[in-house]
């Protein structure tokens, strides 16, 4: 039965109020992927259950989403999900290879494929995100707020293509020219299948994750319109619903080329790739659009010294004033756990 009783008051609204442009108490601070396989008790869990077993049942997803919370001093939660669970949700086989990552043993290769996609019920079929959401903010007590987060229309797309994840996009990006028309079709398919708030998510992040892989003229072309339409329709849908509306943050890894247009769209935030000089995107974005990142994720094997000194530079650059710390990109599997603890700290005392 679904849980309908109200949620907790939140005691630690730093990410929120930053998003928002408001004073904070101090720089809130997350970290991309905090839920995952740099922590021991998560391969423990992992040793038990497949990888989206975890996704799809909410207890195990919650158990995850907690794990760094009981470890360190964050400013944010973020659901434990992955974003292919909306190609899932779409008819297609989404497996987790030890050491490979996501594979789609039978991806879309010719636009006659599209129509083995069901898009007819997609979101019933991805209610586990949203139990796990709705479970997730009781489980805090109001502790920190809590992130929920989708793919973007272009990143989903390339991995339905690609069969995985891959270094050079080469089949997605030959849809683009190949078969224009189709490639619309595809995008605005799965832009309709992404939405996830009404369950509780107090702040949503797109990932664009495969922006690196276009110029910025095919970023603007084959990118921007659709997350565009993410924005406003996820707007336009919660105001009809008499919900409030959450802060939503933009991730295009690799899209420093377009961070103005990025500005335009609408979102609350912008995320940064550790490629991007803070004061420099300060000066394209303006002052009234949050800024997130954009430590190398490489930095945290430094040892704890040299990472305080990197994260308090970082801190200063971007300054107290619409600034939520993180990485530049997820953390990376064998992160040594000591520089969580640095890193947090460093934000959290350098201003």
């Amino acid at each position: 039965m679904k849980d309908t009783k109200p949620f907790p008051v939140l005691k630690n609204d730093n990410l929120l109020r930053a998003a928002r442009g408001e004073v904070v108490d101090r720089v809130p601070v997350w970290v991309m992927r905090q839920a995952g396989r740099y922590l021991p008790e998560f391969q423990e869990l992992r040793k038990q259950h497949d990888f989206f077993t975890v996704c799809r049942t909410p207890e195990l997803a919650c158990e995850v989403t907690m794990q760094p919370l009981r470890r360190f001093d964050l400013d944010a939660s973020i659901i434990f999900s992955d974003i292919l669970v909306i190609p899932q949700a779409l008819g297609l086989t989404v497996e987790m290879h030890a050491g490979v990552g996501p594979v789609l043993p039978q991806p879309i290769n010719t636009p006659e494929d599209l129509k083995r996609l069901t898009p007819d019920g997609a979101l019933s079929r991805l209610t586990y995100v949203g139990d796990a959401i709705t479970m997730m903010r009781h489980k805090l007590e109001g502790r920190v707020p809590l992130i929920g987060f989708t793919g973007a229309p272009w990143t989903l797309m390339g991995y339905m293509i690609e069969g995985g994840g891959s270094k050079t996009m080469s089949k997605a990006k030959a849809w683009l020219s190949d078969h224009p028309e189709d490639t619309k079709l595809f995008l605005n398919l799965l832009t309709d299948a992404i939405m996830q708030v009404k369950a509780g998510a107090q702040m949503l992040q797109v990932f664009e994750s495969s922006a690196e892989h276009l110029t910025k003229e095919d970023f603007l072309i084959w990118a921007v319109p659709y997350l565009r339409r993410i924005r406003d329709e996820l707007v336009d849908r919660l105001t009809k619903k008499a919900v409030p509306l959450v802060p939503i943050t933009l991730f295009a890894k690799g899209a420093g080329h377009s961070l103005k247009e990025q500005s335009e769209l609408g979102y609350d935030v912008i995320g940064l790739d550790w490629t991007v000089d803070p004061i420099e995107a300060r000066a394209l974005v303006g002052p009234n659009i949050t800024l997130q990142g954009n430590l190398d994720p490489q930095d945290m094997y430094r040892d704890a010294d040299e990472l305080r000194a990197l994260t308090t530079e970082m801190v200063h650059k971007f300054g107290k004033s619409r600034y939520i710390a993180n990485l530049g990109h997820g953390i990376t599997p064998q992160t040594p756990i000591t520089s969580m603890d640095v890193l947090v700290e460093a934000v959290h005392k350098a201003l």
